[in-house]
């Protein structure tokens, strides 16, 4: 199991923009069989920072997720809308597996 963790740099103007941006993804995630933990906005404190979360069963079917959504039409509008509002500024991903007791 793998989780993706996104911390985003967001337009804090485009705060709506980019609400709308996550609610696109999170069925995309889950339709190439991710499990999605939210997309997670400013409230307290910074307000150009939000994050993402999701899972999948291994890297390498996220490796395939991401292939995948390179050509899914559903996904390259998603791509196209925060393009087109600039609502991101920036962006990186890390990895992260689960430790249980």
């Amino acid at each position: 199991m793998v989780t993706c963790y996104l911390r985003y740099v967001i337009d804090p103007y485009k705060l709506a923009e980019f609400e709308h941006y996550g609610k696109l993804w999170i069925p995309l995630v889950e339709r190439f069989g991710g499990q999605h933990h939210g997309y997670f906005l400013p409230s307290e404190g910074a307000n150009n920072i939000a994050l993402a979360m999701f899972t999948f069963p291994s890297l390498a079917e996220y490796e395939v997720y991401r292939a995948a959504s390179l050509q899914d039409p559903d996904c390259q509008a998603a791509f196209r809308f925060a393009e087109d509002t600039r609502c991101i500024l920036s962006y990186e991903r890390s990895f992260f597996r689960p430790v249980f007791a």
